[in-house]
């Protein structure tokens, strides 16, 4: 059992090393090496890297601090695409709001697909990302410096302060802090007297620090250039402030500690580094970049410098509890004692670790046991459940189903484990499923959808698949659960309406036919009483019997054929397959056209231009009832109303992006608007010896069988039936 747990946590490791392996990440950073905040950022990341060998880190630096222009970030781009164009990384880090803003900018052109972690990012704005297309590939920390805490704790720290110098420069960030300062001042200056200052060349600043009072204090934002354009390193400005200064000065990134500033809440370039390089390895080890939320609320913490508290005389306690010293000094004494606390911490959180381990020995035994009587009650609820339900791995193999499906299919439960979709479906159905399956397992969704089976016993079923895909306790995907619902009932007792439906429009289908053979047994009888005369004046010949035969059978092929077009409407489809709605027309006026005609009915049918033909994906027997349906209501809403004017019925075809469009149009006067919303209700009708089945099953035709649309609008004293069918003919 040891060895067994051994391996299994080898292979576990290894699995979980594969994950990152042979990953290339390229950090790209705003500003120039030799920036700290940049040199801090880049340490966290490359400590957290360090364990995972196989991780290769790029780091390059695009110097904006120095240079910024829409001409020089063009240069580099194209210095990029060139540097870069046969490297492959699987991860972009950027820091700082000019590499991300430049990464929104050539993202497409530069690094098309990969995703993007940023750092560093001041007055994020996601509305950025939405607006570039780049919210599905990015992700990151924001940096965000706490003014308003930073305040506080100054004037808790000094209440005796008579004035708050701010000492700020005109960069970027500059800008950017000061556009949030407007606010914090304004809540402030009641309690205390506020100098904001960033124009100034560097001897009229140093004046005026020099010269402050000695309540006074200061909180150094930037100062990387002066007014007069003169540039400074991080620690140059700071230093210049410093040299003469003897007030405290409190600042708001970490990178100045150590160089001057007695503390505060900073922002921590490592821990801005050590998030992103979080985030990084979870992308690396193939979470998705959209899984993982943007960190908003940036990792500050209270840093302070031992030295300068010392100097001052700033105590820390009553004002804050959880805070960062540097540069503390340590005794004998106290290393003596935080080996002690030390050694007590580890006993007493050994004795913790015993007790708790004991405990959760015992919770697992219960556990074990909840979950075993858990699994037995799932198995028997799923026996019980009387739809077929199965669920197989990502590979498409069967692992487990319920009874009904191993009795649906005459096999045991046990049988059904490590078979495929191609074990119990026919050939066309499991690879269309398999086509399904991988589609869902890829977009994580579910799907629904229709089949029908042949089973040995020559029965048909239809069944509605309902798949989803399910995860492990990992949170990865296993696999696809199916549920089977068998609607044999539902489809046979829809057919059987929709026959009746068919067997309702036998009477104007009969009065059709009459109307087909009508000149056919006119043009026989005159044929025979031809035929009669020239017997009896014994004037017969070879050639008239001849004729007589030809003539004779045209007519009863053309009578035999109305017989067959009738035959074939009230045969059901079985199978959907394309067909042309032209030619669905020309059948129907087949059995129609006549009848129209002896009821002085003008029948027009519009094709849209450019398009020869217009092919649907469908039930085509069902279709054109839909059709015969539309077109004897109009036919016999015209005859009862007994119209002075034009008896017309006109129908438009044509096609949009997405349908192929039918327009029924009459001009047998409007629907009442009371019941327009109601005539495709099964059973509604206006007719005295109506069924109210006709359009009721034309809804269902259309919409459940063909998944298209049917509506009915008023226009004037015209009515229009619109058939919409989606255009995905079957190739």
């Amino acid at each position: 059992m040891k060895k067994f747990l051994l391996l299994y946590f080898l292979f576990f490791c290894t699995i979980c090393f594969a994950e990152v392996a042979n990953k290339e990440v390229l950090l790209l950073h705003s500003y120039h090496k030799g920036y700290k905040w940049s040199d801090d950022i880049s340490k966290a990341i490359e400590d957290k890297f360090a364990s995972h060998k196989n991780i290769e880190l790029t780091t390059m630096y695009m110097d904006t601090k120095r240079i910024l222009d829409p001409i020089y970030l063009n240069k580099l781009a194209n210095l990029y695409k060139e540097q870069l164009s046969n490297r492959h990384f699987d991860l972009i880090i950027v820091s700082d709001n000019n590499a991300l803003e430049f990464m929104i900018r050539y993202h497409e052109y530069l690094f098309k697909d990969i995703p993007v972690l940023f750092c560093g990012i001041n007055n994020f704005d996601k509305a950025q990302l939405e607006e570039n297309s780049m919210n599905e590939f990015t992700s990151g920390v924001v940096e965000q410096v706490d003014l308003e805490k930073n305040f506080k704790l100054i004037h808790d720290l000094h209440p005796k302060m008579k004035n708050l110098i701010i000492i700020n420069d005109q960069s970027k960030t500059g800008y950017a802090i000061k556009r949030d300062l407007r606010p914090i001042i304004e809540k402030y200056k009641f309690i205390f007297n506020i100098k904001y200052i960033d124009k100034m060349d560097i001897k009229d600043l140093k004046n005026e620090v020099q010269n402050l009072d000695k309540d006074d204090v200061l909180l150094f934002v930037l100062l990387f250039k002066d007014k007069t354009g003169k540039n400074f390193t991080y620690k140059e400005g700071l230093k210049q402030i410093k040299s003469i200064s003897k007030n405290p000065i409190y600042g708001l990134w970490d990178f100045y500690l150590n160089y001057g500033i007695v503390g505060g809440l900073v922002t921590s370039a490592s821990a801005q580094g050590d998030s992103v390089a979080n985030m990084a390895l979870q992308v690396l080890k193939g979470k998705s970049i959209k899984k993982i939320p943007i960190l908003e609320k940036s990792p500050n913490r209270y840093i302070f410098d031992y030295n300068e508290l010392k100097r001052f005389d700033i105590s820390l306690d009553d004002v804050i509890d959880n805070y960062e010293i540097i540069n503390e000094p340590t005794s004998i004494y106290r290393q003596n004692t935080k080996f002690v606390i030390i050694i007590i911490i580890i006993i007493f959180t050994l004795s913790i670790m015993v007790v708790t381990m004991r405990a959760n020995i015992q919770r697992r035994k219960k556990l074990e046991n909840e979950l075993s009587n858990q699994l037995k009650f799932e198995k028997v609820l799923l026996d019980t459940i009387p739809n077929a339900i199965y669920y197989k791995n990502r590979d498409g193999k069967f692992i487990g189903c319920n009874l009904a499906f191993a009795k649906l299919f005459n096999v045991t439960k046990k049988e059904v484990i490590g078979k495929t979709a191609f074990d119990f479906f026919p050939k066309d159905i499991a690879s269309k499923n398999v086509a399904i399956d991988e589609n869902i397992l890829k977009n994580q969704i579910t799907n629904t959808s229709e089949i029908a089976l042949h089973f040995s016993n020559l029965q048909m079923k239809y069944f509605i698949l309902n798949k989803a895909a399910y995860e492990n306790i990992n949170g990865e995907i296993g696999g696809i659960v199916c549920i089977m619902d068998d609607i044999t009932d539902r489809v046979q007792q829809k057919q059987f309406i929709i026959q009746q439906s068919k067997l309702a429009e036998m009477g104007d289908m009969v009065a059709a036919i009459a109307h087909q053979w009508n000149e056919p047994l006119v043009e026989l009888s005159a044929l025979v009483q031809d035929i009669q005369t020239s017997h009896m004046l014994e004037e017969l010949q070879t050639q008239d019997v001849e004729n007589f035969v030809k003539s004779s059978m045209v007519q009863i092929q053309y009578m035999s054929q109305t017989l067959s077009d009738f035959r074939n409407f009230l045969k059901p489809s079985t199978k959907k397959i394309n067909f042309s709605i032209k030619q669905s027309f020309n059948d129907i006026l087949e059995i129609v056209g006549k009848q129209l005609f002896y009821c002085n009915i003008k029948l027009e049918i519009n094709y849209q231009e450019n398009f020869d033909d217009f092919i649907i994906y469908g039930y085509k027997n069902e279709f054109k009832q839909v059709l015969l349906n539309l077109i004897n209501n109009a036919k016999n809403k015209i005859v009862e109303n007994n119209l002075e004017s034009i008896s017309k019925i006109t129908i438009n075809v044509y096609k949009n992006s997405s349908y192929n469009i039918i327009e029924i149009v009459d001009n047998a006067g409007e629907i009442d608007e009371k019941i327009i919303h109601s005539i495709f209700d099964p059973y509604f009708t206006t007719k005295k010896e109506g069924t109210g089945i006709g359009l009721y099953m034309a809804k269902v035709i259309i919409e459940d069988k063909m998944q298209g649309q049917i509506f009915v609008r008023n226009d004037e004293n015209n009515v229009i039936f619109t058939i919409k069918i989606p255009i995905n003919k079957k190739v």
